[in-house]
């Protein structure tokens, strides 16, 4: 009789395209989502949470990578009913919320939402298939006024996080400029919307890849097509070097300031309304922020933004960080863009049959923790907990009742829990932890109610430098009564590091 065959263990390794995140990385995006929720409170925005399955259908088609199966969403079929996938975003599912609660929410809605999001894209370096979003969108409001609030907002978030201004760009567009142009060569006609509609998808793509292609690139996916350097090719949109140029014109359009650019968009779209209306849209916003002292330091008219997802139908803006970062050979990069969005007036009209204005912004929460890691930002206190060492197995209650003192001071603390053995490991674990302080009562130390306090933060400075004459005063180990533990750790812990 043959031997069953063994099973083979799993490979521990996270799948392709994702990754684990520890400690000090769940903290540092937890205290951003409480520093961008609270931004976003104070401009009147209540918080929503939505499931992170919904149907297919009332996610819709809108990601830019048409490439990957199921329009590079995640999705599966239930037995004998809908097909559902992962969200890909926050906004599609806040549609939907539109639509189903529609009675009973108010009009405008102001919800802002957090959370992970999938996309069943090509992963590369930098860019998972899960990550976290920070949403905040006004439903119900059909002036523009609402998305030049949006973008002051996300001014304000950037600088409440860190970013300090002239190291940010938040840059505006307008959806119906480009459509503008769009009809002006020949790529839309206003009687047939759904006429070149894959045409101008590619174009969309092709420009929203303008950073990292160039012109050179974005003006072979206009025309043929591309091939990168691994040797894919990428279809391109078909259009003739005549149409081609005239949207390569449009993304040169950007002047010195914005009476400039208005007056320069204004002259590629003469003859289209719908152009000739985006272009008033964004003068209209350039106003709105200037009066609230959102002046070109901090957002700028841009038309090279035109945003991937297809959803858009008017004002679309990106936030892009304008400082240098090194990559992984060591050469200076700008890091790019950490947020956008737009209005997507259609999106809870797939729901209800009837126009619903909509704005909002999403910003990638991990991206700009990384943005802000490479420039020596973060400012959340990593220190571990202090850890109570255990010298003597029998007296386990002793050390829980010093931990419960500490803890009662809201000083982060525990016992070590391991072999305690070795005290040399103790201290090892310590020092894994990043712990600051370990506390030490052996026989002698119970017998006489004291207690060893080991500063490993300024032992780790002394090891540094000996002779440094700030610490020269301050021991690095010292003895003090039971009673004063919790003083002098807290103490201790208040110094600046």
């Amino acid at each position: 009789m043959a031997k069953p065959k063994k099973q083979p263990r799993p490979k521990a390794a996270t799948p392709k395209g994702f990754r684990d995140y520890f400690g000090a990385e769940v903290t540092r995006r937890r205290d951003m989502l409480e520093t961008i929720a609270k931004v976003y409170h104070l401009y009147g925005f209540d918080a929503l949470e939505t499931s992170a399955v919904e149907t297919v259908e009332a996610l819709g088609k809108f990601l830019p990578d048409v490439d990957r199966p199921n329009e590079g969403v995640f999705a599966w079929q239930e037995e004998d009913s809908d097909w559902l996938a992962l969200r890909y975003d926050l906004t599609a599912p806040l549609a939907r919320v539109a639509a189903q609660y529609r009675n009973d929410l108010p009009s405008p809605y102001r919800r802002y939402a957090m959370g992970p999001v999938w996309r069943n894209e090509k992963p590369g370096p930098g860019r998972f298939r899960q990550f976290y979003q920070c949403d905040a969108d006004t439903v119900g409001a059909p002036s523009v006024a609402a998305d030049a609030e949006i973008c002051a907002m996300l001014s304000d978030v950037l600088e409440a996080v860190g970013i300090a201004r002239g190291d940010y760009i938040v840059r505006i567009n307008n959806r119906k400029v480009l459509n503008g142009v769009m009809e002006v060569a020949g790529v839309l006609d206003p009687e047939d919307p759904e006429k070149f509609a894959h045409e101008r998808g590619i174009v969309l793509r092709a420009i929203d890849k303008l950073d990292r292609l160039g012109l050179d690139g974005v003006r072979a996916l206009l025309g043929e097509g591309r091939k990168d350097d691994s040797g894919d090719f990428t279809k391109g949109a078909g259009l003739s070097a005549g149409q081609a140029e005239r949207i390569v014109g449009f993304l040169h359009a950007r002047g010195d300031d914005a009476a400039q650019t208005l007056a320069r968009l204004g002259d590629l779209v003469a003859g289209s309304p719908t152009g000739e209306e985006g272009v008033a849209e964004l003068s209209t916003m350039a106003d709105l922020l200037g009066a609230g002292g959102y002046g070109p330091d901090r957002i700028v008219i841009d038309p090279s933004v035109v945003r991937g997802l297809g959803y858009y139908t008017g004002p679309v803006f990106e936030a892009e960080l304008t400082f240098e970062i090194e990559d992984e050979k060591g050469r200076p990069r700008q890091f790019g863009s950490v947020a956008g969005g737009g209005r997507y007036d259609d999106l809870v009209k797939r729901f209800t049959g009837q126009e619903v204005p909509a704005t909002g912004v999403s910003i990638g929460v991990d991206r700009l923790l990384a943005a802000l890691d490479a420039k020596g930002r973060l400012t959340s206190d990593m220190r571990g907990p202090v850890i109570v060492t255990v010298m003597d197995r029998e007296r386990m209650a002793d050390y829980q009742a010093m931990v419960a003192e500490l803890r009662k001071s809201n000083i982060r603390a525990e016992v070590y829990l391991g072999n305690p053995k070795n005290f040399g490991n103790q201290l090892k674990y310590a020092d894994k932890r990043g712990s600051p302080i370990a506390v030490i009562q052996g026989a002698d130390e119970r017998a006489r109610d004291v207690v060893q306090i080991k500063d490993l933060d300024l032992g780790a400075k002394l090891a540094e430098s000996v002779s440094h004459e700030e610490w020269k005063d301050q021991p690095a180990q010292f003895e003090c009564p039971r009673d004063r533990m919790v003083a002098e750790i807290a103490k201790r812990l208040a110094r600046p590091q």
